[in-house]
């Protein structure tokens, strides 16, 4: 595909009312004026959630939810096409709208009878959202003389069946959009793909993980050499904490991908941590920006940033929990303990955010997050069951009352006294550290804090790093 292509994608929030979309079909319209463009779009804000609580209802046998939840979708999205479409073309639209609905009543129906969820149907079921607002998009454009054609992302992005959080097959997707996307582009239109979802290569549906439409977006960038991909959320870019904890907090310029991953993966909420892997062998660069501030330059996402040392950002996580394990005694193989922990986790597709042991003790504790936590101890205690009943091993040590925060900066690594100076400045807040991580190439300091301390460490450390002067922590001043 041409080099000039221009992938972009909105969030929910980008999409979330009849005023949003028309923005959106503004910014599409003005940006097809000099290069071709993809657009990716996610499901109206809230809806996912929504069509998660009606599936739960459908299994609960809540047939009253089941149908209240419908009909609170339908209004919703019907009330749009009221707001954005000329008389003559609402019968058009709803009735499109009331097809997706049908369909992801059939499903939910199904759940009903059987009195539980399939990851399967689910996986077809929660896209739901993501069709609806495609359909909208692709049709407001086509009502505003710019051709474009809804695409469901399930016919393009091939993956693997790891359901609920599946990974592209590359080649296999760059084949699907050179045949499907391409002749489109090539003609003028604009596809509207559905975010967040795929499908295996024999064509059961699969999503890619809660937010996972920054994904999809950066999936068929790679796949179709794209010169850039554009990032449209509700905010001006990548800052240097989140600015409803830390006043001061500032847009960064440029970052590089591994900060932004780094920062996505600790709680950043502006990226989808997966995002940028697809993109790092074609080095294609990403815009974070502001659909609701146009103007504004946002943060320009790159291989490599111009000045790499110091550190740049604080994030955090809150909803998380430590998972202790402890052998009774020191005559146990700590290594053969903490395979068999990290087996465990990834069978149920677990996430170990943080990873930390002592030497003598055969005592190690794991960091994941708290929708996971349920998960996580059943696979443990199931792994570890042995040595638990015999007395081999402690109980299980739970602790849900602590958060994650994250240091980041590209090259912090040599920096002399940096850990000496966030240690310090959150040791002056009276803030005790329960667990610390970092890695060898130095571009994360991670630690564990009680959650109820966690706004206010992420402030000690963005003032003393000076992050919201654009200052890089560790450098001279």
């Amino acid at each position: 595909m041409s080099s000039r292509l221009l992938v972009m994608k909105f969030g929910g929030t980008s999409v979330g009312t009849g005023e949003r979309i028309g923005a959106a079909a503004d910014l599409i319209a003005e940006a097809r004026r000099n290069r071709p463009v993809v657009a990716v779009v996610s499901a109206m804000a809230k809806v996912t959630d929504t069509l998660l609580e009606t599936m739960r209802r459908a299994e609960a046998g809540d047939r009253a939810g089941l149908d209240a939840n419908m009909k609170l979708l339908e209004d919703r999205h019907v009330e749009v096409v009221r707001d954005l479409f000329p008389a003559e073309r609402h019968a058009a639209v709803a009735s499109s709208i009331h097809a997706l609905l049908q369909e992801f009543q059939r499903i939910c129906s199904g759940m009903l009878m059987l009195g539980e969820r399939p990851p399967r149907s689910v996986d077809e079921a929660v896209a739901t959202g993501e069709k609806l607002s495609t359909h909208l998009l692709a049709s407001l454009l086509e009502a505003r003389a710019v051709p474009a054609a809804a695409i469901d992302g399930s016919t393009v992005i091939v993956t693997d069946a790891t359901f609920g959080n599946a990974a592209p097959i590359m080649d296999r997707t760059q084949a699907k959009a050179t045949e499907i996307l391409v002749p489109k582009l090539q003609a003028g239109v604009v596809p509207v793909v559905t975010g967040f979802n795929g499908a295996t290569i024999d064509g059961r549906p699969t999503t890619l993980g809660r937010g996972g439409s920054d994904f999809s977006a950066s999936i068929l960038a790679a796949a179709l050499d794209a010169e850039e991909l554009w990032i449209w959320t509700d905010v001006d870019g990548i800052m240097t904490a989140d600015p409803n904890v830390v006043t001061d907090a500032a847009v960064l310029e440029e970052v590089s991908y591994n900060e932004a991953a780094e920062l996505a993966y600790n709680g950043a909420k502006v990226l989808h941590p997966r995002t940028l892997a697809p993109l790092v062998e074609k080095q294609i660069p990403v815009w974070s920006k502001n659909s609701f501030a146009p103007h504004k330059p946002g943060t320009h996402i790159v291989p490599r940033i111009r000045d790499g040392s110091g550190a740049r950002a604080v994030t955090s996580l809150p909803r998380v929990a430590l998972i202790t394990i402890e052998a009774v005694n020191a005559s146990m193989q700590g290594a053969q303990l903490m395979a068999r922990a990290l087996e465990a986790l990834a069978r149920v597709n677990v996430e170990v955010l943080m990873l930390t042991r002592s030497s003598y003790r055969q005592n190690f504790c794991l960091l994941v997050r708290s929708e996971e936590l349920e998960m996580a101890t059943e696979s443990l205690e199931s792994a570890l069951a042995l040595e638990l009943t015999h007395g081999y091993l402690h109980p299980l040590e739970i602790d849900t009352s602590v958060g994650l925060l994250a240091i980041v900066g590209e090259g912090m690594r040599g920096t002399a006294g940096l850990a000496g100076r966030l240690f310090t400045a959150i040791s002056r807040e009276g803030i005790n550290i329960i667990a610390i991580a970092q890695g060898s190439s130095e571009l994360t300091i991670a630690m564990v804090v009680k959650r109820d301390m966690l706004e206010r460490a992420v402030r000690a450390v963005h003032a003393e790093c000076r992050m919201g002067e654009g200052r890089l922590c560790g450098k001279e001043r």
